[in-house]
């Protein structure tokens, strides 16, 4: 289980130490959409650091964006670009969340990049994982399937209360409600009454809707939350929000007291056997290619 960051910002501050390898790693690229850009790194670093397995991680940027937490420089020398990498070919693609979902789609200013990175996806990478923001950017532009805003923000731990137990992505996650992921969003899906037959819901919430959606024929699955999340991430959003006061409710599902001093930190183990399973899609998908 030993994980090697190719760049990122983590790297470039040497502040995560790789170490040597055995075999031929599985090279996963990140598309890192977050403006928490270094907490991000850290967080799927370590992720996979607990998943069985050796993973060569190169960290990506879009290059048509407007930063405004870091500077392009900084950025653009920790990060490749997608014309960096055009030619090279990846186990598998993860796509981040991003703080725009009340934009309109079109309106982000990498959108068409965005566009040009999933299509991309489809002849150089084994499989596409979509997170969050990406999850439902990534099912309007392949599918056209829509989003809307939310009267409160979806915030807090769900689990799934519906699941394909025949599912890859569901290997050992269907017993007790284990399959649970931090969500914190202002939108939501809005499936059609007909699911395209070329999409499979495999796990869904009773309260919020789709947390796991697969489409096989484009190699993609889709989350609709933050598996990767730290156990304090939802409570500095929380924290931070009120101290900007913003309208904000307590994470669901997410403190064990009212002090709001403990956290139920239960998702962890989800998620690695999460990203686990997802590996262990892009195997088979492999082999069968």
């Amino acid at each position: 289980m030993t994980v090697t960051a190719v760049n990122g910002l983590l790297k470039a501050q040497q502040k995560w130490i790789n170490q040597p390898q055995g075999g031929a790693p599985m090279r996963l690229l990140i598309l890192n959409l977050m403006p928490t850009k270094v907490t991000t790194e850290r967080q799927f670093l370590s992720n996979f650091a607990a998943v069985p397995g050796d993973f060569e991680i190169t960290f990506m940027y879009p290059a048509t964006h407007q930063f405004k937490s870091l500077s392009r420089e900084t950025v653009a020398a920790a990060y490749v670009s997608l014309d960096q990498v055009y030619d090279q070919h990846f186990d598998g693609l993860i796509i981040t969340g991003a703080p725009v979902e009340k934009i309109d789609f079109e309106a982000v200013d990498y959108w068409d990049e965005f566009g040009t990175i999933v299509d991309w996806a489809q002849t150089h990478v084994t499989q596409t994982l979509f997170e969050c923001w990406a999850a439902q950017a990534g099912l309007y532009y392949q599918f056209n399937i829509q989003k809307r805003l939310v009267a409160q923000k979806i915030f807090g731990i769900y689990m799934a209360t519906s699941l394909d137990e025949q599912s890859q992505l569901a290997h050992n996650l269907s017993a007790g409600g284990l399959l649970k992921m931090p969500q914190s969003r202002h939108t939501q899906l809005v499936l059609p009454t007909t699911v395209p037959s070329d999409l499979h819901v495999v796990a869904t919430n009773d309260e919020i809707g789709p947390l796991i959606i697969t489409a096989p024929a484009a190699n993609a699955v889709y989350v609709t939350g933050h598996p990767e999340y730290d156990t304090d991430t939802l409570a500095n959003e929380y924290f931070r929000d009120q101290r900007k006061h913003l309208p904000i409710e307590l994470p669901k599902y997410y403190f064990k007291n009212k002090n709001l001093q403990t956290i139920n930190d239960s998702w962890h183990q989800t998620s690695h056997q999460l990203y686990a399973n997802w590996i262990e899609t892009l195997k088979l998908t492999k082999v069968g290619l």
